[in-house]
Formats: structure tokens, sequence, C-alpha cells
């Protein structure tokens, strides 16, 4: 056992009388020591329940014959920061929370971990640590939220944003929003929608690093606490059998987890994680190794923001193993990837049933032919950009118009808001680059903001930032180079035609390209964001969204 350097012989005496000050009896100090790292706290709620699930799983090792030892991660909530300044610190915690689990279960030699997380960039944070650490460890999530009701109607948290233009247009009433606010987030849980969250829990199904049903149990249901249990248990296993990431997440699985994505249409905060994880495994997946991917692979959900289901139905209707049993017998994925039960994937899902032709649309007759994200290259992105196409009105497919330029995401929320946007319009929000921002912000309160004035089908939205998965309509983001690295978007200028062509994957600046040398030679960086703080120098090492935003 690792964990023997620390417990073991007679110079580690002192050592083992503080574990005993702990409450370990001498057998406990003997059995493998498991890491429970438990990212509870009372600012998420899809965190708020980890309490819970983390009693769950460390039952699961104790019955098991592990010692479950639990520590903490951080964890910022993207719904509540978005729109303000605090959004700058949700990608860059990403870094933090895969550092920190390392430097806890480096220093005290845990021999196993279980990853217990929710929410947005904690999930990715930790399948970042597992990878880097390779000691055997698997991932149980809180599980996503119900939807909410609203006139009888299934609502979400993006229903609320969309209202909040809806209420400026005259739309709603302020009663109404009010009623909206009280009921689209009922309970614990990540937001219903097929957001970061869940699009994020939902791949750790794929990528055979939890147990099936991780994706989709509602937060809510007793069976998540049941699969937290047997996931306490099984990592007991894993430790026994030596069963690490490197075994399991493999480059197939990654061409696996991207095939899936697309075919569910994910967030596209995706585009920025999974690379990162591949990162640390040693393998890289480029832009246009994903864009191919996503042609081949047809999109069968449209859970919010892209349709009108939620996560509880599509655990309703097979959840993940439904999806992944389909694709591998549809020769879309490969089913002899090794997972955390081990067993194969198709040993996992031999069983799991497609109940509901509409949540799962059968492969012959599909949302559409091509993946739930599109990568556009062009003049005005030339290291390239994404888009969720899965949630976008098909008459946006093909979009040219004018440009509406805002320097950053609150400029744009005043402009959107105070009517300078109008239909036909591309708005360009720039310097919310990894590097500009810092920290890549989403952008969702201004396509909240669109959507809810009625233009997600007439307004279009560049900018070198990112979205929310619960993002909808012709938004193309992770514009790359950003505008902070002197990235062409950086010359854009008010009025300037901007063409976007999902099905031609192209996004263009249709300014003469001495014009465009002309603005180059008078640019002048801005200076950065902020000037004080750990920002300052994640501005100064993170790498490009094209890889993932990585830190060099």
């Amino acid at each position: 056992m690792r964990s023997d350097v620390l417990k073991d012989g007679i110079t580690r005496t002192s050592a083992r009388s503080l574990m005993k000050a702990l409450g370990m009896t001498s057998e406990d100090i003997k059995k493998p020591w498991i890491g429970v790292c438990n990212s509870f706290n009372t600012l998420i709620p899809g965190h708020m329940n980890l309490n819970n699930i983390t009693d769950a799983v460390t039952a699961g090792v104790w019955s098991a014959g592990g010692h479950p030892l639990v520590f903490p991660a951080i964890g910022v909530c993207d719904g509540i920061i978005c729109g303000n300044p605090g959004m700058k610190y949700s990608l860059p915690s990403r870094e933090l929370i895969a550092d920190s689990i390392e430097s806890v279960a480096q220093a005290h030699c845990l021999d196993a971990l279980v990853l217990v997380a929710s929410c947005d960039k904690i999930v990715p944070g930790m399948l970042m640590a597992a990878a880097r650490l390779n000691i055997p460890s698997i991932i149980i999530s809180g599980g996503p939220m119900m939807a909410g009701d609203f006139k009888g109607k299934d609502i979400s948290i993006i229903d609320i944003g969309e209202a909040t233009g809806g209420l400026i247009a005259g739309r709603i009433t302020a009663e109404e929003l009010l009623e909206m606010e009280d009921h689209a987030c009922p309970g614990c849980g990540a937001c219903s929608g097929m957001f970061t969250a869940n699009s994020m829990n939902c791949m750790t199904e794929i990528l055979g690093m939890a147990l099936p049903g991780n994706g989709t149990i509602p937060a809510v249901k007793s069976a998540r606490l049941r699969l937290a249990k047997k996931t306490g248990e099984r990592i007991v296993a894993m430790f026994h059998e030596d069963l690490k990431p490197s075994d399991i997440m493999t480059e197939k699985t990654l061409i696996n987890a991207l095939t899936m994505d697309m075919m569910i249409g994910c967030s596209t905060n995706t585009v920025l994680h999974l690379p990162a994880i591949a990162h640390e495994l040693g393998y890289r997946i480029s832009l246009e190794q994903i864009d191919a991917i996503g042609k081949k692979s047809p999109n069968v959900c449209h859970i919010s923001p892209s349709g009108p289901y939620h996560l509880q139905d599509l655990d309703d209707n097979g959840g993940m193993s439904a999806l992944i049993k389909m694709a591998i017998e549809g020769g879309l994925a490969d089913g002899n990837m090794l997972t955390v039960t081990g067993k194969t994937l198709a040993e996992n899902v031999a069983e799991a049933p497609v109940v509901n032709s509409d949540i799962i649309r059968p492969l012959n007759d599909p949302y559409s032919i091509e993946g739930g994200l599109a990568i556009l290259w062009g003049n005005l992105a030339p290291e390239g950009s994404v888009i969720k196409s899965a949630a976008v009105d098909p008459d946006m497919f093909y979009h040219r118009g004018p440009a509406r330029v805002f320097n950053s995401e609150t400029e744009a929320q005043y402009g959107v808001a105070g009517g300078q946007v109008v239909k036909g319009d591309v708005v360009v929000i720039r310097y919310e680059g990894p590097q500009g921002g810092p920290g890549m912000q989403e952008m969702i309160a201004v396509t909240a903001l669109l959507a809810g004035l009625g233009l997600e089908k007439e307004v279009a939205l560049v900018t070198d930032g990112r979205f929310s998965g619960a993002t909808r309509g012709g938004s193309v983001g992770h514009v790359c180079p950003e505008a902070s690295a002197g990235g062409p978007i950086a010359l854009v200028e008010d009025g300037d035609i901007i063409e976007i062509d999902i099905p031609g994957r192209r996004l263009n600046l249709l300014v003469d390209e001495k014009e465009l040398a002309r603005r180059k030679e008078v640019w002048i960086k801005p200076s950065p964001g902020v000037n004080k703080g750990w920002l300052t120098r994640y501005a100064k090492l993170v790498s490009s969204a094209a890889e993932g935003a990585i830190l060099k």
C-alpha cells in the first residue's frame, strides 16, 4: 500500500500517535486508506446534499474493509455568480481543485480516491486530479435537480434568465417572474438541464470513471444514496485490483466520450474539459478531431436547453446506459473499454432499455445527422471556435449581419438591455478569453437577455469567452486566438459584416485584409482585467481555449 510509508515501522511511531488522535485504532491504521474528497458547501445547490452522499460512500468503504479519510475541495456556483466579475474565478477554480486534491493525496500517500462532486468545474477538476495521480479513483455525483413547475410546465434555471428579458419586453409581469423565481429550482442537485454540470456527470459514465446511473439519477432519490454506498464498496475492490484511471481512460475512451457528447448535445464547456483531462493522461484532443467526430455522430437527445426535456426524463428512459448501448450497437462507440466496475462498457449496459423514442431517438431517426456541437473556423477564428448547434434554430444555421462590439460582458448586458442591439445584428463580446478576462467568463446573462427579448432567432453572438450549457441560439464562443492575444476578434469594429455558416463550419469577418492589417498596426492591448491575486498568475500561465485552457 502507498500509505505504508506513513504508517509502518518504528520511525512512524509519532505519526501513528497522531492518527490515533483522529480516533483511528491500530486495526484501522492497517487498512487501505481511501481518500474521500467531499466538495460539500452551502453555496451551491448541486453540492448541498453532498454530506449525505459522502456518509453513504464512507459506509460503503467501511463495509468493504477500507478506512475512509474525508477531505474537502472548493467549488463556486456558476449559476449564482454569472453576470458579474466573480465569474472570472469559475474556470480557473478547476486548476485549484485538481492541484489541491493532488496535494492531499500525495502528501498523505492515499491508496485510492472517491471524488464526490456535482457541478461545473468541480467534476472536471476532480477527473484531472484522478488522471494526474493515477491511483484507483472513482467519481460519485450528488445528482441532477428535478425540474421546477410553472403553470403546469416543467421549467429550470434557463427559463428564469430568459424571463428577465421577457419582463423588459413586456411579455410577462413582475409577479409572474417572481413566481417563476420561486419554483424553477425546487431543491438540491445540479441544475436540471443538459448544462455543464450534468454534461460532465454524464461524461463520467462514458469515460468509465463512475458507476452506471451517476449522470442521471436525481439528487432527491434514495437510489442516489444506494449508488454512493456501492461506490464506496467498489473503490476498495478497485484498490485490491490495482485498477487505475490510466487503465480506464485511454485514447479510445476519450473518443467514446466525444462521440457521446455529440449524441447528447452537451455543454460547449466539454470542449474545454475533455481536452484538459486528456492532457493529464498524456493525450491531445484537437478541435479538428472534435469536429470530425461530430460530423459522424447523430444528435439523438434534445434535453434542455435544446428541447423540453430534463435529466429526470432521461433517467426515466434508460439514462446514459441506454445511450451507450445504442452507440455500441450502432458502431459509434467501442464497448470493449474497461470501467470502474471492472467490466467493460458493453457488459455494464447489456440490459439497458430504451423506452421513449423522443427523449432518446433511434439512430435512424435522430434530431440531426450531425452532433450537438460544431467547430467553426475562418479569418475571425483562425484557431477555431465552438457552437452548440443542437440548441440553434435551423433558421440561424446561416447568419450574416453587422457587428455590435462590446469589450466586456457587463458592457454587453447594458447594451442589450438598453436597446442597442436590433434584429440582424451580431453581438461581439471580446477581452473575455482565458487570458483577457482573465478566466473566460460565461456569457449566459447576455444570451438569456437576447432570448427573453425574443431575439435568439434574429441576433447572433460571437465571443472569445464561453457559454453555459444553458445557452441556446446562434452563440459562437471560444473564438481563438482571443482578443487579448491579438486575435482578429480584437480588430472588429461596429458595422463590420460577420458571416456565420454552421453547415460550412465557417466564421468570417467580411473586411478587406489590408484594412485588417491597418487596424492591427494601431491596436493597443488593453490593461488586464485584474492586477492582484492569483488570477494575475493564471492569466500569464493559461493556454488558449483551443487547447482546453490548461496551465502551461
